[in-house]
């Protein structure tokens, strides 16, 4: 159990690897790399010696302008950078990558991005079933406000009837006139 803390990598470092790209989340191969403790090379030879595990929906790499535009997003310096262009990993090429990777570290740590990933699609899942009963809300907010603006011009309409008895009853009477009215 001691051995199994060692493993662990905090959430937040596991989510701060996490790119949005090709409107998916993926993981580079250099982090991922650094994660499983072992060289991006080895990483990269490990599944290119299983290629056919690693179908583009799985992994794909990522070209120039999308390598400059999440180095000028992240802040990341490029000195000294990558000679090649990264490796994304999706979800379900994390997952595959602990078929090809045995080391107890890589096994561990996959386990946690796994269930990372689950929890952020969870997340997601939350996050619109909020959205949508705001939605919800919003449209019902509006309905009542419909209604009191309603009720509203009925009251202005309600006035405005009184307004004219009153003035009926007040205006200045013309033609014959009794003893006892003026």
């Amino acid at each position: 159990m001691k051995e199994e803390n060692a493993l662990m990598v905090p959430e937040e470092v596991i989510m701060s690897k996490i790119y949005f790209i090709h409107n998916q989340k993926v993981m580079l191969d250099a982090d991922l790399a650094v994660l499983y403790g072992v060289s991006t090379g080895n990483l990269n030879k490990a599944v290119q010696r299983n290629i056919k595990r690693f179908p583009e929906d799985f992994m794909f790499q990522l070209t120039k302008q999308e390598f400059d535009d999440l180095i000028f997003q992240s802040g990341t310096s490029s000195w000294g950078g990558t000679r090649k262009l990264p490796y994304a990993f999706t979800e379900q090429g994390v997952a595959m990558l602990s078929s090809v990777l045995h080391s107890d570290r890589a096994i561990m740590v996959n386990i946690q991005i796994v269930r990372v990933f689950t929890r952020m699609r969870q997340l997601l899942e939350t996050h619109t079933e909020i959205l949508h009963k705001l939605d919800q809300l919003q449209k019902k907010d509006l309905e009542q406000d419909r209604q009191i603006l309603l009720i509203f011009e009925y009251l202005k309409q309600l006035e405005q009837v009184k307004q004219q008895e009153l003035e009926f009853k007040e205006r200045k009477r013309i033609g014959f006139k009794r003893g006892n009215e003026k």
